[in-house]
C-alpha cells in the first residue's frame, strides 16, 4: 500500500466499449453530464486505470467491471483538474462490503477509548483509498450519496496536508473559500441542531424512524462532523444534487464550482486528444 510520486504509463489500455457503456449507464442514473463531459470522463478514467493498482480484500475479486466503475466515479472531481490531483497515491483497496477499522480516542479527561467502526470508505493521507464495493457499485446504490466521490474529494483536500476542508488554493482564493466553507458548515450544524430538537422524544434519533426528519436536510447529517467532512459531503452533492446545494448556500456552491470548473468542458473537448 505505497503512496508517493510515480510516472504515468504512456499508453494505458483503452476501455472496452461494452464495459464503459455499462459503467456510464449506471452512473448516469445519478449524475448529469454533457456529451463533452462524458468523453472527458472516459479519457481520465482510462488514464486513471493505467496509473493505479486495485487490490481486493477479504477474498473480493476486483473485476474489470469493478475497476472501470470506480475509476469513472473517482474521476468526476478531477474532470477539469486532471489526474495530477491524485498524484499522492497508487492503490485502491476494495472490500466486498463495509469494513471495520479500529479507532482510538483520548477524551478531555485523558481517558483512552478504543472501538471498532464500520466504514464504507476511507482515504489515507499519502496512501490508498479503501472502498466497500457494496457501497461503491453505482448500479446498486441509491439516493444522493456516493462514497467514491466522497473519498476522492478527501484526496483533493489532503493534497496540502491534513484534511481540513481546504484544498490547495492561491492565497486570495483560500480566504474566500474558508469564509464560505465555515459559514455554510456553521449554518448546517445549526439546521441539524434545530431538526434534532424537533424529533419527538419517543423516537430514537439513531433509528430509521427518525429518517423522515433527517431527509429534510440539504445534506447528509454526517456533513456536520467537521469542515473536512462538510467539504466531502458537499462534493457529493455538487455532482448528484447541485440545485439543492446552490439554493441553500450560493456562496459555498460558487466556491465548489470554481474548484471543479465543469463549465470549462465544452464541445471542443469532443475533438480527439
Amino acid at each position: 500500500m505505497a503512496g508517493g510520486w510515480f510516472r504515468r504509463r504512456r499508453d494505458p489500455e483503452p476501455i472496452a466499449e461494452a464495459h464503459w457503456q455499462r459503467a456510464a449507464d449506471a452512473l448516469a442514473t445519478s449524475v448529469s453530464l454533457t456529451p463533452a463531459q462524458w468523453r472527458r470522463l472516459r479519457t481520465l478514467a482510462t488514464g486513471f486505470l493505467g496509473e493505479k493498482t486495485f487490490s481486493g480484500a477479504q477474498g473480493f475479486t476486483v473485476t474489470e467491471e469493478v475497476r472501470i466503475a470506480i475509476a469513472a466515479q473517482a474521476c468526476l472531481p478531477v474532470l477539469t483538474l486532471g489526474l495530477g490531483a491524485y498524484r499522492d497515491f497508487l492503490e485502491i483497496v476494495v472490500y466486498p462490503a463495509q469494513f471495520r477499522v479500529p479507532r482510538r480516542e483520548i477524551d478531555e479527561a485523558g481517558v483512552v477509548h478504543e472501538s471498532l467502526e464500520w466504514l464504507a470508505g476511507e482515504a489515507h493521507d499519502g496512501g490508498p483509498v479503501v472502498l466497500s464495493w457494496a457501497d461503491a457499485d453505482p448500479a446498486a446504490t441509491q439516493g444522493p450519496f456516493n462514497v467514491v466521490i466522497h473519498e476522492f474529494v478527501h484526496k483533493l483536500d489532503m493534497l496540502d496536508g491534513e484534511a481540513d476542508g481546504i484544498p490547495p488554493l492561491a492565497s486570495g482564493r483560500r480566504a474566500a473559500w474558508t469564509r464560505a466553507l465555515h459559514a455554510a458548515h456553521t449554518d448546517f450544524c445549526d439546521l441539524l441542531d434545530a431538526l434534532e430538537r424537533a424529533i419527538p422524544r419517543d423516537i430514537d434519533p439513531e433509528s430509521e424512524a427518525a429518517d423522515p426528519w433527517y431527509a429534510q436536510l440539504p445534506l447528509d447529517p454526517y456533513a456536520a462532523t467537521d469542515p473536512a467532512e462538510f467539504f466531502a459531503v458537499s462534493g457529493e452533492a455538487f455532482f448528484l444534487d447541485p440545485e439543492s446545494l446552490r439554493a441553500r448556500w450560493p456562496d459555498w456552491y460558487a466556491q465548489l464550482a470554481s474548484l471543479f470548473r465543469l463549465d470549462e468542458i465544452d464541445e471542443s473537448a469532443l475533438t480527439e486528444e
